[in-house]
């Protein structure tokens, strides 16, 4: 069995390939830049965690140590325009020290597009596999077109578009054809080379079995969800700007997810051979189909079962920002909504509410002001209230909650929030219950950070709202614990 080291362990594809490499029998290593947001982590206890950052040539170095396979998992969704340069530079960063270390295989899950105008995600992408098949490391890249599995960005955009929009009019995209693939298929092909023998230094298509428009899957999931058929009208004017803010508004995925998304649409994505069969074959039952796929994805959501989701490659801020606990605050500015609630209820039942909290199960507190304020979010480009949450009742940290996420949680006491909608400064909503006396307290904060003069006025401005929202809440909480 080899020893693997597993980038992007945090991500939506690293998140399950951890746990499948460990069942095959491998030694994992997770290099993640954030280390405490794998605590919670079923299976966080049967790997070694090593704090690195791709760009970090020593600490790169350090996690590769000893290494047999190592799993390239990292790629830029969404950022500014130098995502490319910072791609590039991660991926030679990481190829040196995998060349020094002696690393006996490189595995690198790209994209599967036609090669002529590509979009500039893509062609990151395509840069990022050449440089890899060049290093002097054996090289396997897996080139993949829609993942289809739940939790998935671009199922969850196929998902909430098919849904939201019996009748559509849509960009030309829709009638590219692409070859999806089901995501176990996906896993099944990047564990396999952990075992393989060989110096094989080269790419392979990868694919279902189905060669679909985006048309054609909007019309297959609607059939497996039991949806009417929809009626999709293309209009060609539409932009991938355009497409990309209209399929923000709509969906989970925002629109600076959506849009690299949206682009690498425009190309053909078909797998020109199938030669990946050799070295590891493909099921006695075949492929997964397209439909399958989808019933498979739909299952795992109904079951709230959806081990990882696209929101978990996100990383809230940056590994400098202070923390609302810091002492003094570092010298800055911090404004504090802060109220509590004494009750006779079990401190146990108030605590099953805040881990709750939020996605179907709301905030507590006018409904209609959270969603004017998501909606605001995602007018401007910010990521909304649709994504959820991965587990109706469970959390752990990392786990996005509409436009927040978990940045701590001490179960039974502390749920400390991080905003991840648009704002002039940095956010965060504590909710805290402990015993106090033979009564229970509920304690809640809503903590900002503002920056510069906008933040200032932002706060000030939202005061009166703030004292509706936040002012409802400990008494609603209460009385859902009750």
């Amino acid at each position: 069995m080899a020893r693997c080291l597993v980038t992007g362990a945090t991500g939506y594809i690293g998140g399950r390939l951890v746990p499948e490499l460990l069942a095959a029998g491998h030694e994992v290593r997770c290099m993640v830049r954030s280390p405490a947001r794998m605590r919670d982590l079923p299976w966080a206890d049967q790997v070694e965690i090593v704090a690195a950052d791709a760009l970090d040539p020593e600490a790169t170095r350090a996690a590769l140590d000893g290494v047999e396979i190592a799993y390239y998992l990292i790629h830029t969704m969404g950022g500014g325009s130098g995502f490319a340069a910072s791609d590039r530079q991660a991926a030679s960063v990481f190829a040196r020290a995998a060349r020094e270390q002696g690393v006996g295989r490189i595995v690198y899950l790209g994209g599967l597009a036609a090669e002529e105008d590509l979009s500039a995600h893509m062609r990151s992408r395509n840069e990022v596999a050449d440089l890899f098949l060049g290093c002097a490391v054996p090289t396997v890249v897996l080139r993949a077109a829609v993942i289809i599995g739940s939790g998935s960005a671009s199922f969850e955009m196929l998902r909430h578009l098919t849904e939201r929009l019996p009748v559509m009019t849509t960009p030309r995209w829709v009638g590219t054809r692409t070859q999806p693939i089901a995501v176990r298929d996906v896993l099944r092909y990047l564990t396999a080379w952990a075992s393989l023998p060989g110096e094989i230094n080269r790419s392979f298509d990868i694919g279902g079995p189905d060669i679909l428009t985006y048309a054609d899957m909007m019309h297959g999931y609607a059939a497996v969800a039991g949806l009417p058929p929809r009626v999709i009208i293309p209009v060609p004017l539409l932009s991938p700007w355009l497409s990309s803010h209209w399929v923000g508004l709509v969906t989970p995925v925002p629109a600076t997810i959506a849009r690299p998304l949206v682009e690498s649409l425009r190309n053909e994505a078909i797998c020109h051979e199938h030669d990946i069969a050799r070295f590891v074959p493909d099921p006695p039952e075949g492929l997964i189909g397209f439909r399958l796929a989808c019933t498979l994805a739909l299952k795992k959501i109904k079951e709230a079962d959806v081990a990882t989701r696209w929101s978990s490659a996100s990383t809230p801020g940056a590994p400098s920002d202070p923390l609302p606990t810091d002492p003094g605050w570092a010298g800055g500015s911090l404004y504090i909504d802060h109220r509590t609630q004494t009750t006779d209820t079990p401190p146990e039942a108030v605590w099953r509410v805040i881990e709750a909290i939020g996605g179907d199960n709301g905030w507590y507190s006018l409904p209609v002001a959270w969603r004017l304020r998501g909606a605001l979010d995602r007018i401007f480009g910010g990521v909304g209230l649709r994504r959820g949450r991965r587990h109706p009742h469970v959390l752990r940290v990392g786990d996005t909650i509409d436009f927040w996420r978990v940045e701590e949680i001490e179960p039974g006491r502390l749920l400390r929030l991080r905003a991840e909608m648009l704002l002039p400064g940095l956010a965060w909503l504590e909710l805290s219950v402990r015993t106090e006396e033979g009564h229970t307290v509920y304690e809640q904060r809503a903590i900002f950070h503002p920056h510069g003069l906008a933040g200032h006025l932002y706060w000030r401005a939202l005061t009166p709202f703030h004292r509706l929202i936040f002012g409802r809440m400990p008494r609603n909480v209460i009385a859902a614990a009750r």
